[in-house]
């Protein structure tokens, strides 16, 4: 008699891998892209908030600071509150802003392009897309009363007037007071007691 090869059994164990493999790799996935997205929503609701935050202290700096006569066209004008760059504050700024008045003048808020005149804002929010553009809009605005912020590293050390920081959680600003002082902008003292006031040469006022 002729004997039949017999055909080798497959595993049972052997051939629950694959399918094993491909469940867990898609319940990985479809997790990993849960975790992402749900990043994702907080890193942007962060920085909504962050914003917010940052849109409430444009409103609240001009409160505490004063213009000279020349910077405004007339009794009447509006204060201009500008934003160059990419704008990071979305609907922030103008909930903030919208309806309110500083010092009896209606508030403005104007968007610049890169380019554009900035000397007819009377407080610039320099966006963090124009960190390399930062000493010519510097240079552009020298001799006018513009106070200009930013949220960007060093901006003070580089004559700029006010700087967001990020300490210990919390949203703090720097203020360069020979910057301002330049300018002819006048603080309010209320104002410096909240601020870490520098020199223009970036040092801490009194070191």
């Amino acid at each position: 008699m002729t004997a039949t090869p017999s055909t080798p059994r497959s595993s049972p164990r052997a051939g629950c891998i694959p399918r094993f493999t491909r469940r867990s790799g898609g319940r990985f996935l479809a997790l990993s892209c849960m975790l992402l997205f749900a990043l994702a929503r907080a890193t942007a609701q962060e920085a909504f908030m962050e914003y917010q935050i940052k849109a409430a202290y444009l409103f609240n700096f001009l409160k505490f600071v004063e213009f000279p006569e020349d910077a405004f066209a007339d009794p009447l004008a509006p204060i201009v509150i500008g934003v160059v760059g990419d704008d990071p504050f979305g609907s922030s700024l103008p909930q903030v802003v919208v309806g309110k008045t500083v010092q009896g003048r209606d508030l403005v808020i104007r968007l610049y392009h890169p380019g554009e005149n900035l000397r007819s804002a009377h407080i610039l929010f320099i966006s963090g897309s124009e960190r390399k553009r930062i000493p010519m809009i510097l240079s552009e605005l020298h001799g006018s009363s513009v106070l200009t912020v930013a949220d960007t590293a060093g901006f003070v050390d580089e004559g700029g007037m006010i700087q967001f920081l990020n300490e210990n959680d919390r949203i703090r600003f720097a203020i360069n007071l020979d910057a301002t002082t330049r300018a002819r902008l006048k603080l309010s003292s209320k104002l410096l007691s909240l601020a870490k006031v520098v020199g223009g040469n970036g040092k801490e006022a009194g070191s």
